[in-house]
This record gives structure tokens, C-alpha cells and sequence, in this order.
């Protein structure tokens, strides 16, 4: 085979974009099996026995057993998150028979978790949101510090590209970079802005580099109002420079972004709650996150890390909520217990979290459905 068309398969866009795919299963597994890790410490720290902590699923590639906590350390074929099972849930005994003979008799092994208080199976079960809290606003942090914050000033990378403007038309995509206009070099984002704000109706000779290949396209920047002002534009948001900051005031923008993301989501969530067939659109899944991902990717790493913890706060808020099978629902109704006295009737219960986890499959394929539609409609993810 010709040496030139394997350099070339290579170096294609297949290749580029599963090399995407693999980072963001990943990153995506990462946050999963961290959120794992989560219930896994709190639950050790209460005693409880973790039969398996794996990563991944499927058939076990490799495997090892603590002989001091009896603890499987597990890596599975699919590389896809990962799992914690607790004694008195993994599945081995029926969770609601060992919660009655608990209850009845107290003969389950004081490592079990159906044996441990409300209070320590509530703080075991809400530790895996809590690890996605702590998760985000460190990977925010070492982002800060590592690759730096966004800044007031401009860089010559194209951000979000906007559908139906000269950019898009000329190829450019989000990710690009502009290193010339008519021949003449910027490396300064904000006189490249003034020199296309200022070339309404002027064709220009733009050169930018994709995927490490220059291209030089002409380009007519159109006539648009920004700010009280008219102004040209060829369709592209600008990407700021990122600098680098210290460890002090890293801590305090990974804590303020925290706060201002989680309260973002919230809001979001309150938002589809009262308004669902207007902000259904809106709804990712994980087919949109990757696409998000994939086109973050192209922009540094400073923005893909915030991607991440921007996910990792999604996906603590979305397992607090109350639904049955996720934490927020087991978490329901061990408060249930606590406020009532007594808990919930185990077969009940168990009915409630069966019957939520197939109204979460069925929504889990109503997003990817949403997903590739917007895929195959040509719709963007920014």
C-alpha cells in the first residue's frame, strides 16, 4: 500500500474525529467513575463493604482483590464509566428482602449497607454528586493555572461560526486560525476585527490555517449593526487570549465559575420545568455533548477542561434530582424515613426505582433522538 495514502487515511478526518471520540469517552468515563469514587470512600468510611469498583463494563480484562477490604478492583472491556457495588446492592440479594429481614430481625452483617443508619446511607448516596461538585471546580483550578482564563483581549483563533455568513461559506471553521489578511500578517485579534469591522463591502484575501494547512479564501465582510454602530462581519465570535494565573486567584475564579455555572444549570432546569415545549430544544445528550466537545477541542485545552467541569456539574445536578434510580430519588426516600420514622415499604420503593428507570431510558432515547436530528439538520452545537 502506498505509503503516501496510509500518511493521508491517517491524517484524514475519520481519524481526527475518532481520536475526538476517544477523548471525550474519556473524559466522559473519567467524571463517571470519579462520581463512582465518590460513593466508594464514603462508603468504606462507614464501614460498608464495596464488593467491586470497576471501571468500565462487560467481560473483566483485569482484576484485583484487596486482602484487606475484599474490595474487586476491576478494568472491563467497554471503557464506558464504571460502578461501585455495596453489599446489600449489587445485585446478588434482592435489596428489598435484605431492607425487611433488617428490619425485622437485624440478622444482615453490620457491613451491609441496608444494615447502616438513614443518615449514613443518606451521606453514602448523595457522595457521588458531591465528588462531580468538588470534581468540576478542581478541574477549573488546574485549568486557571495550567492553561489560563479567558481574557478582555482577542486571539486570531475563530470561535462559533454563524451559519450563513462569508466564513461559513469560504470553509472556515470553529478552531481555525487567521494569520493574514491581504498579505499582511496579524498575530493581534483586535486589529484583525478592526480590519474586517472596517472592510463593509471590500473583498479581502483572508488566509487561515485548518488542521495545520494554510488556505486563503476572499471573503466579503457584510454590512451589520453592532452596538449602535454599522459595522462589516464575516460571521465568526471572536476567541479571547488566555493567560495563565497564580494558585491564589485560580482558587477564587474556580470558585466563583463554580457557583455561577451551577446556578446557570439550575436556573436552565427551572426553565424546562415550567416551559417544556419551549425549552425542549435545548435538552444534550451525550451524542451533543461529544459534538460540543469535539469542537471545543479545536480551541485548546483551557476551554475542553471547562467543558468538562461544565458536564461534571451537570451531572451531579442531574443525579440529586428526585427521580427513582438515581441518587437524588434513593436520597428521596431515605429522608422519607428519616422525617416519618420509619421507612418506605422496601417492595414500594423497590417498584418506584424499576418503574423510574424505564421512564429514564425512554427520555435517555428521546435526547439522542433530539441529537441526531439536530445532526442530520445541519444544526450547530454553539
Amino acid at each position: 500500500m502506498d505509503l503516501a495514502f496510509i500518511s493521508h487515511l491517517l491524517n484524514g478526518p475519520f481519524f481526527e474525529n475518532l481520536e475526538k471520540i476517544v477523548l471525550f469517552v474519556f473524559m466522559l468515563s473519567l467524571l463517571i467513575v470519579l462520581h463512582e469514587a465518590g460513593h466508594f470512600v464514603i462508603a468504606r468510611l462507614n464501614g460498608v463493604r464495596v464488593n467491586d469498583f470497576a471501571i468500565g463494563f462487560g467481560p473483566t480484562l483485569l482484576k484485583w482483590t484487596s486482602p484487606r477490604s475484599g474490595t474487586n478492583y476491576r478494568i472491563n472491556l467497554l471503557p464506558i464509566g464504571g460502578y461501585c457495588a455495596m453489599q446489600g446492592e449489587d445485585g446478588k440479594t434482592n435489596e428489598a428482602e435484605q431492607q425487611r429481614t433488617f428490619r425485622t430481625n437485624h440478622e444482615l452483617a453490620p457491613d451491609n449497607f441496608q444494615s447502616k443508619s438513614p443518615a449514613q446511607r443518606l451521606a453514602i448516596v448523595v457522595a457521588g454528586p458531591i465528588a462531580n461538585f468538588v470534581l468540576a471546580y478542581l478541574i477549573m483550578f488546574v485549568a486557571a493555572v495550567t492553561f489560563g482564563v479567558g481574557s478582555d483581549k482577542y486571539s486570531t483563533l475563530i470561535g462559533p461560526v454563524t451559519p450563513g455568513f462569508p466564513a461559513e461559506a469560504a470553509g472556515m471553521q470553529m478552531g481555525d486560525r487567521i494569520v493574514a489578511i491581504d498579505g499582511v500578517p496579524y498575530d493581534d485579534g483586535a486589529k484583525l476585527i478592526d480590519k474586517i469591522h472596517g472592510s463593509i463591502g471590500k473583498a479581502l484575501s483572508v488566509t487561515f490555517v485548518h488542521a495545520g494547512a494554510r488556505r486563503t479564501v476572499s471573503v466579503t465582510p457584510r454590512a451589520s449593526m453592532q452596538n449602535g454602530k454599522r459595522v462589516g462581519l464575516i460571521g465568526f465570535r471572536p476567541m479571547p487570549q488566555y493567560q495563565r494565573v497564580g494558585p491564589a486567584e485560580a482558587a477564587t475564579l474556580a470558585a466563583v465559575a463554580l457557583w455561577f455555572d451551577t446556578k446557570s444549570n439550575l436556573e436552565g432546569l427551572g426553565q424546562l420545568i415550567v416551559h417544556p415545549a419551549q425549552q425542549a430544544a435545548g435538552v444534550t445528550g451525550v451524542i451533543g455533548m461529544e459534538r460540543a466537545a469535539a469542537s471545543l477541542q479545536d480551541l485548546g485545552w483551557a476551554p475542553y477542561l471547562n467543558l468538562a467541569a461544565l458536564i461534571s456539574i451537570a451531572l451531579g445536578i442531574f443525579n440529586l434530582l428526585p427521580i427513582p434510580a438515581l441518587d437524588g430519588g434513593r436520597a428521596t426516600f431515605i429522608l422519607a424515613e428519616i422525617v416519618r420514622g420509619r421507612p418506605v415499604d422496601p417492595e414500594r420503593e423497590a417498584f418506584v426505582h424499576f418503574a423510574g428507570f424505564a421512564v429514564l431510558m425512554a427520555l435517555m432515547v428521546f435526547v439522542a433522538y433530539h441529537d441526531i436530528a439536530n445532526i442530520v439538520s445541519g444544526k450547530g452545537v454553539f
